[in-house]
């Protein structure tokens, strides 16, 4: 009554290099949880001091955005979604990787999506989640308006695009009617395939408001995707 509760969770989590991970993690619950969030440990014998520790630091960070909720559900969640992502590799796969990202051509290549978003209710505060997504995940494309019409067009490693969705789909990017933040449940993926020779790469990431149906349609023809628009998105205005 005074202490809280503890209590230890052991889970399997798939690695960097597909091989099992198992996590030990360990929640301390105070009596006011969930309006405080709860000390978590992390160990395992197959990580590092260090990387354990920063798996702890980013627990702990997404426990802040469920304050007055519970939590630790989404956290395991969150944790098997994202370990990959968030433990630093080891020396030997970061010269991996970087042997790949340096040569042309990955197993998976550059890769492309294209979301539908039903609505924004908090514009402003979505829009600048987005832009800091596809930064952190070195992602480029557009945010594209017009009218109703909200779409995300993003191209990056292959990757980096499946992390992309899982934030999307995972983490409170708007608000509900009542102004509560909320998880994105009205979204649809139009499209996820492999960038084709005839495709232009964008640069950047960039929002863009278009106040035509032609301005957006010349937004895909001037990167390739003629095609991509005529086959998803006028049926979008029926």
């Amino acid at each position: 009554e005074t202490h809280g509760i503890t209590f230890r969770i052991q889970v399997n989590v798939k690695e960097l290099l597909d091989t099992d991970v198992l996590l030990k993690l360990l929640f301390h619950l105070p009596v006011n949880y969930p309006s405080t969030p709860p000390d978590i440990s992390v160990n395992s014998d197959q990580l590092t001091r260090a990387q354990c520790m920063d798996m702890k630091d980013k627990l702990l960070e997404q426990a802040k955005k469920h304050l007055s909720e519970p939590m630790i559900h989404d956290l395991i969640l969150w944790i098997q979604q994202h370990l990959k992502y968030v433990i630093k590799p080891s020396a030997a796969v970061c010269s991996e990787k970087t042997a790949l990202s340096k040569g042309t051509s990955t197993e998976d290549g550059i890769w492309m999506l294209l979301l539908h978003l039903d609505h924004m209710r908090a514009k402003a505060k979505y829009v600048k989640t987005v832009q800091k997504w596809a930064s952190d995940l070195r992602l480029t494309g557009r945010l594209m308006f017009m009218g109703k019409i909200i779409l995300i067009l993003l191209q990056g490693d292959r990757s980096n695009v499946k992390e992309y969705l899982i934030l999307q789909k995972t983490c409170k990017v708007d608000v509900d009617s009542s102004g509560k933040k909320c998880k994105e449940k009205m979204i649809s993926v139009l499209c996820e395939t492999k960038v084709q020779s005839q495709h232009k790469r964008f640069q950047t990431f960039e929002v863009k408001e278009y106040s035509t149906l032609d301005e957006l349609q010349k937004e895909f023809e001037t990167a390739g995707l003629t095609t991509l628009f005529s086959e998803f998105v006028p049926p979008l205005l029926k």
